[in-house]
């Protein structure tokens, strides 16, 4: 990448998201695009579309996600499918349609099989049942990946 290549960081005051921002300003990447979920909502198709317009966005790495515990994951299923699937889709769709160079889209070991063969390896994907306290947010995850590969 450029460094002075425009550079959105959705998720940026997540935990994953604030780490890649201290290693792109570390490494001289300061023309980033960093939005609360105030100023844009990323399950609003409309804003985030907007956003790509007015920003000229070249790069994006999507740490953006409904995220929580095992409780949370386990009683909020439909939320975390929702609102996952929303946001991704919305910026992967966006990205997409603006002809962002590359895209990096964060996943989560809860992707792979509950009972996974160790280390994991991508080829693992999809060959087993996922931990049931989890799957909403793992089968978003996955379908993001899926929307991804056709896309990019």
């Amino acid at each position: 990448m450029d460094k002075n290549a425009k550079i959105f960081v959705a998720g940026h005051r997540g935990l994953v998201g604030s780490a890649i921002v201290r290693v792109l300003q570390k490494n001289g990447y300061n023309n980033l695009v960093l939005k609360t979920h105030k100023e844009v909502d990323l399950t609003d198709f409309n804003a985030v579309n907007n956003l790509f317009k007015t920003e000229n966005i070249e790069y994006v790495f999507l740490a953006a996600a409904k995220v929580g515990g095992i409780l949370a994951n386990n009683n909020y299923k439909g939320e975390f499918i929702y609102q996952n699937l929303q946001i991704q889709n919305n910026v992967i769709h966006s990205a997409h349609l603006h002809k962002v160079k590359k895209l990096l889209f964060l996943g989560s070991s809860c992707i792979y099989p509950k009972l996974c063969p160790q280390p994991i390896k991508e080829e693992y994907l999809l060959t087993g049942e996922l931990e049931k306290t989890n799957d909403a947010y793992a089968i978003a995850k996955i379908a993001g990946l899926i929307i991804l590969l056709i896309n990019f």
